[in-house]
């Protein structure tokens, strides 16, 4: 039932709006000299009571309030009612002072003219999406050595491409789940060596894990608009070279990418004609020649093709560094100037920040427990609850439930338990996010020791974990935490990494064979996603390998390497200063 104060509220709009029947008045009859400009009115959520069922009846009504005419309507440029509460409107300075001190309004700004934004990596690295291309953009073919592809995501569109190159000679393996290749993507090739496959698996090119789709589209997806994860990162999703043709060899499984599959992949690449090999995986090893990834990238220099490779994930400790062969591009990752953040309401309404990438939207305030307090005392893993690690937790206790996890985990124990959401603590740096499958956040043990003295202080202690919202990373860019470091233990002459690319929170195609968060707990299923790791650094490296390769087709590996190494942008920041 409504509130009298609602009833109340309503009435008195109701009254104004009857009452403001003033002529067309001064403010029409003024026009010509008033200063109008369009403002964005946001007045936060929804209104919950049904009572007022015409949010568009009430943003007139109190333009009639601040207008005084009753013509206000006719200001009233669009209201939001759907997802959110506001409006659009044509209004004077001192118009928009008064609206900004009405109750209900959480702000009002200038409705400025935005530019549709890519996937921002390739806008942040200074490479436009109308940058000068090349009329042989298309003869292009990058080899994505990966885990398959989707091909029916919208970044692998034919539309508008001609036949293949005639340089090319590979093939297409197709299968009942894998029909066949297109214009766009003109050959594909899978290779599991005696591996076994695991039931959800694809045995043909199909991505069934996402990591290719992701690597793939980063290098030459086309331009798709209105791209994003659930809302987030939204813009045009593009690669860098989006006329080029991919050819992809499918090598890694969930048991893993194995050396002999990954050898023939580079077999194959060679000797189908392609100009740049992508390999977004690896492994360490002390000598050059032992090393599948170091073998297939030295062939193939040895024919004239450039193969890009990631570093690894296991910074940021020194000559940590993978893929360092002198032949092979190694690429490491950088931050763009974007970040994902999610904050953390509690019921005394102060607000924590964390960090991870949080479609997830709470309409309500929730109970909240440490996990410590929730141990599975009947043959579980109980000393390991405050961890939340698997088997630890008790169900009835966490069910319908926040809960506090003194460690940074993926959420299995958390969902298995029942629990609505997962706030966890992490001393590792926050320079990048990650996705779960519920929602969370992770932040400094300084707020968990704050939010852990809130639990104890009430007997109903309530959190609302809020949506992510993207903010402008002012430090950016820096090596992030995760990126493998040199030197070159094998020969310390030669400096690696070769340079680096963005490769946090980067927006790209997706398998919808997969999950948001990769996990099989997780039900989210989505054609663009978010994602960190040298993986995506490589491919953009690449892709700008190959953009080069088509202004210069006869340039060699070391030509190629030379021109993106010596033309790149140095930075020192604070950040990656006190990192190293």
């Amino acid at each position: 039932m409504a509130s009298p104060f609602l009833w109340l509220g309503f009435i008195i709009c109701i009254l104004q709006f009857i009452s403001c029947q003033a002529s067309l008045d001064d403010r029409k009859a003024h026009m010509p000299l008033m200063d109008f400009d369009t403002y964005i009115v946001y007045m936060g959520e929804l209104p919950k009571d049904d009572m007022i069922s015409s949010p568009s009846l009430l943003h007139t009504s109190m333009l009639q309030e601040v207008i005084h005419s009753s013509s206000s309507s006719e200001y009233l440029l669009h209201s939001y009612k759907n997802s959110f509460n506001g409006f659009v409107a044509k209004l004077t300075g001192e118009e928009v002072e008064k609206l900004s001190n009405m109750e209900g309004v959480v702000s009002v700004f200038p409705n400025e003219k935005m530019q549709l934004y890519t996937t921002k990596s390739w806008d942040f690295i200074g490479f436009p999406q109308e940058v000068e291309r090349s009329t042989t953009e298309s003869d292009i073919i990058v080899g994505v050595i990966d885990s398959g592809i989707w091909p029916e995501s919208a970044s692998f569109s034919d539309k508008g491409f001609g036949q293949p190159p005639q340089k090319w000679k590979g093939t297409c393996q197709t299968s009942s789940n894998f029909t066949s290749c297109n214009n766009k993507i003109i050959g594909a090739r899978y290779y599991h060596t005696g591996a076994k496959l695991d039931i959800n698996e694809f045995d043909s090119p199909r991505d069934s894990d996402g990591h290719g789709t992701h690597t793939a589209s980063i290098i030459a997806g086309g331009l798709v608009s209105r791209a994003s994860l659930l809302g987030l990162a939204s813009g045009t999703a593009r690669g860098g070279v989006p006329a080029a043709r991919i050819a992809v060899y499918k090598v890694c499984w969930s048991k893993g990418c194995y050396g002999a599959d990954i050898l023939a992949a580079f077999d194959d690449a060679i000797a189908h004609g392609v100009d740049i090999i992508s390999v977004s995986l690896g492994g360490y090893s002390p000598y050059y020649f032992e090393n599948p990834i170091s073998i297939g990238a030295f062939h193939a220099m040895k024919k004239g093709i450039l193969t890009s490779t990631a570093v690894g994930n296991y910074g940021h400790d020194r000559a940590t560094i993978t893929n360092l062969w002198p032949w092979s591009l190694s690429v490491a990752a950088s931050t763009t100037d974007r970040k994902f953040v999610t904050k953390v309401k509690l019921g005394n309404n102060q607000v924590y920040e964390g960090v991870s990438i949080n479609t997830f939207k709470m309409n309500a305030m929730y109970p909240i427990i440490h996990a410590r307090d929730a141990q599975n005392t009947t043959g579980g893993a109980s000393q390991y609850a405050s961890l939340c690690d698997e088997n630890s937790l008790n169900k009835s206790l966490i069910n319908g439930k926040i809960v506090l996890c003194d460690a940074l985990n993926w959420g299995k124990e958390a969902t298995a338990a029942g629990a609505v959401g997962m706030i966890m603590l992490h001393r590792a740096p926050k320079d990048f996010s990650l996705s779960f499958s519920l929602p969370a956040s992770y932040m400094d043990w300084s707020n968990g020791t704050e939010i852990d003295q809130y639990l104890n202080s009430t007997s109903k202690p309530t959190a609302e974990i809020q949506r992510s919202v993207e903010v402008k990373d002012e430090l950016a860019p820096f090596i992030v935490s995760f990126s493998s470091r040199g030197p070159n233990l094998i020969t310390r002459d030669i400096l690696k990494p070769d340079l680096s690319a963005p490769g946090v929170n980067i927006l790209a195609a997706w398998s919808e064979a997969s999950t948001v968060s990769e996990k099989k707990w997780d039900t989210r299923v989505v054609p663009y996603n978010i994602m960190s790791g040298t993986s995506m650094a490589c491919p953009h490296a690449s892709g700008a390998a190959a953009y080069v390769k088509s202004f210069h087709p006869a340039w060699s590996p070391s030509a190629i390497k030379s021109a993106l190494m010596t033309t790149g942008t140095g930075f020192v920041s604070f950040v990656t200063f006190h990192i190293e």
